[in-house]
């Protein structure tokens, strides 16, 4: 950790202030001080700028002239762009000039300004050694300090009692801006020669910016009704196929389909009684079963194949 010296408003050494490497002790990044700079510069704008169309311009309704026969130039408003006291093209409009950048990088920017103005930087004890808050007072001690004839950034943290006394001894120095510590920025770091500051002010310094703040803690997404039931129960076991089919005689059926590559063949059996009346005489009148059928077959099966008589 590097130090720097304590000084009293007399100019004096009284001591060594330590510096957070954190913060001072960094490389300055001019990338990231630039793009902080451009966005304070942009955001400093108003963008109010407006101007008036020709639509917008009091006047014009009437043709100034009639459009042949006078010998001048045709011309239906008074309030067209090319005439005096006539609207503008393209001029300004109200517009926002506002830039963003990430937390990280406003905080890098500005450790990186702090590092940057160490060498240029004056730290007091305190300022108790002000009588009463002059102007007089006030520029007696930045000659005391060697800072006359410069321009001089006061930042401090306003917590002891002789910050606000200082403020109003050094509010009317031309070329002296007092800024509190909350509004210190990387314009008025780089824009000024040195930069004053107390004791407390840097400790309160260190502590702010020598830690990354902490990340903040992603919240658990919350599961939905139906999700969270189904996670809940059990989960049911689906039954064993059974590896072997049946040794029945009935077909296999779609609701008993047995394992693929091991199924066979069902041997079909016929039951005595089915037998018994597939055998027994048929009555007469009764349609002819399967074995009528059969022999009547080959008899139509002549008749159809014999040949024709030729008509005489």
């Amino acid at each position: 950790m590097t130090s720097a010296q304590l000084v009293n408003l007399k100019g004096k050494s009284v001591g060594e202030v330590n510096l957070s490497d954190t913060v001072f002790g960094i490389e300055p990044n001019s990338d990231v001080i630039f793009d902080a700079l451009q966005r304070q510069l942009a955001n400093a704008r108003a963008g109010t700028a407006c101007t008036k169309t020709r639509s917008e311009v009091s006047g014009g309704g009437r043709k100034p002239w009639r459009q042949k026969g006078t010998g001048r130039a045709r011309s239906g408003s008074i309030r067209s762009p090319l005439w005096a006291g006539g609207g503008v093209s393209f001029g300004p409009r109200p517009r926002d000039y506002t830039l963003s950048m990430p937390k990280k990088m406003r905080r890098l920017a500005l450790k990186s300004a702090l590092a940057a103005r160490k060498e240029s930087m004056v730290v007091v004890k305190d300022f108790s050694e002000l009588k009463e808050p002059k102007t007089r007072e006030m520029v007696a001690a930045l000659k005391s300090l060697k800072l006359d004839g410069k321009t001089v950034l006061l930042v401090m943290d306003f917590v002891c009692d002789t910050c606000s006394m200082a403020e109003r001894a050094a509010r009317n120095i031309e070329g002296v801006k007092v800024v509190n510590l909350n509004d210190l920025s990387v314009k008025d770091l780089l824009h000024y020669q040195a930069v004053l500051t107390t004791e407390s002010t840097i400790e309160a310094i260190n502590q702010r910016f020598s830690g990354e703040p902490a990340a903040r803690p992603l919240k658990a997404r919350a599961e939905k009704p139906a999700a969270r039931a189904a996670k809940a129960a059990p989960a049911a076991k689906a039954p064993k196929a059974k590896a072997e089919a049946k040794p029945t005689g009935e077909p296999v059926g779609a609701g008993h389909a047995p394992p693929a590559g091991k199924a066979k063949k069902a041997v079909e059996t016929e039951s005595p009684a089915a037998e018994a009346k597939r055998k027994a005489p048929k009555k007469a009148g009764e349609a002819p079963g399967k074995e009528g059928a059969e022999g009547a077959e080959p008899e139509k099966e002549a008749r159809t194949k014999a040949p024709r008589k030729k008509a005489e």
